[in-house]
């Protein structure tokens, strides 16, 4: 199996280099704060997926829920990120919607990986 074929890892993927495409319409204070947290989460979801996929079934249930855990936190800071204007709404539902996109895979994830 190649691991980039994983739906959930190209999704994510593809929410990185959104967010990044975005990254200089932020101001210099905020893309140094909030704005690099919330790229660091999604880099750190999208190194989770990978090394979930090399793991055995035992071993990669704790790495799943620790990427559920760190999805949660991109979610509040997203929000965060449109409350203080950091993000427009249309950007912000545009971010919301992969986000969620990304918790319902994991989940399903999670829970074919709990019921093996």
């Amino acid at each position: 199996m190649d691991e980039f074929d994983i739906p959930i890892f190209k999704k994510t993927y593809e929410l990185y280099k959104e967010f990044y495409s975005f990254r200089h319409a932020v101001s210099k204070q905020d893309r140094y704060t909030i704005w690099q947290r919330c790229e660091n989460l999604i880099l750190d979801i999208l190194e989770s997926i990978l090394w979930a996929s090399q793991l055995s079934k035992i071993e990669k249930l704790p790495v799943l829920e620790k990427s559920s855990l760190k999805l949660n936190f991109l979610r509040v800071f997203i929000r965060l990120c449109k409350e203080t204007r950091v993000l427009d709404n249309k950007k912000y539902i545009l971010f919301e919607e992969d986000v969620d996109e990304i918790g319902r895979m994991l989940g399903g994830w999670i829970k074919s990986t709990k019921d093996r």
